[in-house]
């Protein structure tokens, strides 16, 4: 019952009843008749989130974005600010009229920590920059929406060909560099110009590690691009689920153009959902859990930056763990800047799976605290 109530607070929320939830535990015939709703919102739930608009009419266009400040991160203690290895800062219930908003899969950040690029699984990306009240995020201006395209330059069509989940920025800046895009399904990264139109036409696709296999567990669900340390600038990936045989997420990370093997260990059945590069070279890995009797986790671990190395099976400290007591969604992206007195700010980015009734789009930022090593 303990872990049930805030399974069903959470459904709750996401439908926005008017009646709440109780805070405190319900007798056995509230928590059966919750429960028995529950069931019933998810099953919808789950076909609702089956639907993702297609991109293929789709063009570049401004798009309005709503967004709901989010005051304090604990639902139980309001105040408090310090989770683990991570300050909280702020964060954001993004919303929009427009069907082709959701499904949200990775995020990169300008080094100023305002102007941002995300990528859906629906094929599509979004650029737009963060306004600020102090430390914390509370809206965004200038937002402009686009389809992904393949080589020939019309937007992605097939499913399996625009479900994008791994962004990493390996030239120049938001407004005016490169970008790589891992995908799932049709397993690939290619490479893509950023100009002031936004996401351009691929300029090519690298190739594929020897050893991917093809099926949705191996796919390369998380993508970085090391910022310092020996293999500064090299791609690295991950995929979201552990191999059942090794018990690793597998990985790669590009050395001279050759992909070679960097596996992460599993722990506590966590899927592996997005990884960024701190200065240093170190690795932060973002990683969820669901279960129906827990509801969704977020965890994320930091890998330090001589621990990088092909052939090595990386581990790490925990910054933060968190769960259905704080506001957390199905977290899928995670960008990173630092600030100009020196601080480092993650910014987690939630994919709604274009799910309004049981989900939210949010966008959470955390100061991590120093040092990084303890």
């Amino acid at each position: 019952m303990r872990h049930l109530l805030p399974v069903l607070r959470w459904l709750f929320d996401g439908m926005h009843l008017i009646f709440p939830v109780p805070l405190t535990l319900p007798g056995p015939r509230m928590l059966a008749a919750l429960g028995f709703t529950a069931l019933i919102i998810l099953s919808s739930g789950l076909a609702l989130a089956a639907v993702k608009p297609s991109p293929r009419s789709l063009k570049a266009s401004p798009i309005r974005i709503d967004a709901r400040p989010i005051s304090s991160f604990d639902r139980a203690s309001p105040s408090k600010m310090r989770f683990g290895r991570l300050v909280w800062r702020g964060g954001l219930v993004l919303t929009s009229t427009s069907p082709h908003f959701g499904g949200w899969s990775a995020i990169e950040m300008s080094p100023d920590g305002r102007a941002f690029l995300a990528v859906s699984d629906a094929g599509t990306w979004l650029r737009g920059r963060l306004t600020y009240a102090g430390v914390a995020p509370r809206g965004v201006d200038g937002a402009v929406i686009g389809p992904i395209k393949a080589k020939n330059g019309t937007p992605l069509a097939r499913s399996r060909d625009r479900d994008a989940e791994g962004l990493a920025l390996v030239r120049g800046s938001i407004e005016s560099g490169e970008v790589y895009v891992s995908f799932e399904g049709n397993h690939r990264v290619g490479r893509f110009p950023l100009t002031r139109e936004g996401l351009g036409t691929p300029t090519g696709y690298l190739a594929n590690p020897k050893d991917l296999k093809r099926s949705r567990r191996d796919g390369m669900e998380s993508l970085a691009t090391i910022n310092g340390g020996r293999f500064k600038g090299a791609l690295v990936a991950f995929s979201e689920e552990a191999d059942e045989g090794t018990g690793y997420h597998r990985g790669w990370i590009w050395v001279r153009g050759e992909a070679r093997q960097l596996n992460v260990v599993s722990r506590d059945g966590f899927a592996l959902t997005a990884a960024a590069s701190l200065e240093d070279g170190s690795l932060l890995l973002l990683e969820r859990r669901f279960r129906i009797l827990e509801g969704v986790r977020m965890r994320m671990r930091l890998i330090q930056a001589d621990k990088i190395e092909p052939g090595a099976v990386l581990d790490g400290e925990t910054l933060i763990q968190a769960d259905l007591g704080q506001e957390i969604d199905n977290m899928e992206g995670l960008g990173v800047h630092t600030e100009s007195d020196g601080t480092t700010v993650l910014t987690i980015l939630s994919d709604d799976n274009f799910n309004p009734v049981l989900q939210r789009t949010l966008l959470l930022q955390f100061s991590l605290e120093r040092p990084l090593v303890k």
